[in-house]
């Protein structure tokens, strides 16, 4: 089937323009074709913007062992809804996804479940480096310098230092340092204010492993990637570390602060924890003047029930898959950044960090993974309209202006009029790790 669609303002890496975008075969198959061009089904978008499909590379899915939570099925009508077209999910499930037949598992679970696109790390542990070292149907390895779940704590500088001197896949790691957090914790003693969250898990827990994680990656020359930063001190040092290091934001970073525990408590209880204000606009200066370059949700639900029990019994995370687009387009309305800038930031940037092939872009040849959004659009989040799984949103009752209006996924149409109209699965996603990562490809 050929589908053209016409009339829209056509987002791509370098300019915006009017141009017809015909898919077909699941390819963008021509790009401002022959009027006489034929299609099968015209689609007129006039009015709206066509982006390619966002691709979000820090998720937590939770399945298999804490389907309670959040499943592949859910979460991935979620992105769809959302104008994620590609996830890349953690390993922190249970069991953790530290050996190649238990990433083959999940891709094996996607593979009947997901309507999205999909990806799964591989977890480092103190002893799996045989595992890291012949993987390959994996965007990168995940280490968890700092608490985590089940043996993926790495915080042995011995087995960091021949994970970073013996792996060849891209690195990647949640960094704060577990001896600062312990100390804090100590010092802090027993509470139950949600607000000592900040306090436990503080600036310097998190500037000093992005350090160390830094410092390990420019000795042993080896590509990292640095997710959710969350302090100015860690944007800073992105900033005199680039050509090896890529580093990320996300809407919780980016939109909340510990002023907001007093209204939203322990719904947004983070690792890493929430910041300030002054690191709000730090971060969001990263990503402006190109020291950060992806942003990513970090989506990690939790049931209600689960979050709303009293401090510290209270679980991290929060859901963001299905608003994160709609979020930053709001921020485009507020003229904070363009919308060129959102599509670079979530698309253009994750696909040349993990070296993601066919994805990321508007270009002939590459994968018809689409999001039509509305700029005009004004709807309010509501937990009562939430396709994740857990139900609930931090977001719930905020009017947002910006909103994918229509996604497809290889072609196919998976969400549009409000509602999941497909259960057309996705697909593994593919990498061309040779290629080299984000520096090494052009913009």
């Amino acid at each position: 089937m050929r589908t053209r669609i016409k009339n829209a303002q056509v987002v791509f890496p370098d300019m915006i323009a009017a141009v017809d975008v015909v898919i077909e075969n699941g390819k963008i198959a021509d790009i401002d074709p022959a009027v006489q061009t034929p299609a099968d089904e015209i689609v007129d978008a006039s009015g709206l913007h066509l982006l390619p499909g966002m691709i979000d590379d820090q998720v937590h899915f939770r399945e298999p062992g804490l389907t309670h939570k959040e499943d592949l099925a859910h979460a991935s009508r979620a992105c769809a809804k959302g104008g994620i077209t590609t996830f890349l999910e953690m390993p922190n499930t249970v069991p953790n996804a530290t050996t190649r037949e238990l990433l083959e598992q999940k891709l094996n679970l996607a593979a009947e479940k997901s309507i999205v696109n999909y990806g799964f790390y591989i977890g480092a542990t103190p002893d799996n480096i045989d595992e890291l070292k012949q993987a390959t149907r994996t965007p990168g390895i995940k280490i968890f310098i700092g608490s985590s779940t089940g043996d993926l704590l790495v915080d042995e500088q011995e087995a960091l230092e021949r994970i970073f001197a013996e792996t060849t896949l891209p690195l990647t790691a949640h960094c704060e340092d577990e001896s600062t957090v312990r100390a804090n914790r100590e010092q802090v003693g027993e509470t139950t204010d949600v607000a000592d969250h900040s306090r436990i898990r503080d600036h310097r827990a998190a500037v000093i492993a992005t350090t160390r994680a830094m410092d390990l990656a420019f000795r042993h020359d080896h590509r990292f990637h640095v997710l959710h930063v969350s302090t100015a001190a860690e944007c800073n040092f992105l900033a005199d570390h680039q050509e090896l290091v890529t580093g990320e934001a996300c809407p919780h970073h980016l939109f909340f602060n510990v002023d907001d525990y007093e209204r939203l408590g322990t719904l947004v209880q983070m690792n890493p924890s929430l910041k300030t204000a002054d690191d709000n606009e730090a971060i969001w200066q990263a990503l402006l003047d190109g020291r950060l370059q992806v942003v990513a949700t970090d989506h990690a639900p939790h049931t209600l029930d689960e979050k709303r029990q009293s401090y510290p019994k209270s679980p991290s995370g929060l859901p963001a898959v299905e608003n994160s687009l709609a979020l930053m387009l709001n921020e485009v309305n507020r003229g904070r950044c363009t919308i060129d800038q959102v599509v670079h930031w979530m698309a253009d940037a994750p696909a040349r960090v993990w070296d993601i092939v066919g994805k990321g872009r508007i270009e002939g040849g590459y994968d018809a993974d689409l999001v039509l959004v509305d700029m005009n659009k004004t709807q309010t989040v509501s937990n009562l309209t939430q396709l994740t799984k857990c139900g609930w949103s931090p977001w719930d009752g905020v009017e947002l202006t910006g909103w994918p209006v229509r996604t497809w996924v290889h072609g196919h149409t998976v969400f549009a009029e409000g509602k999941i109209t497909a259960e057309q699965p996705g697909r593994e996603a593919k990498y061309d790790h040779p290629r080299g990562g984000y520096w090494a490809t052009q913009y």
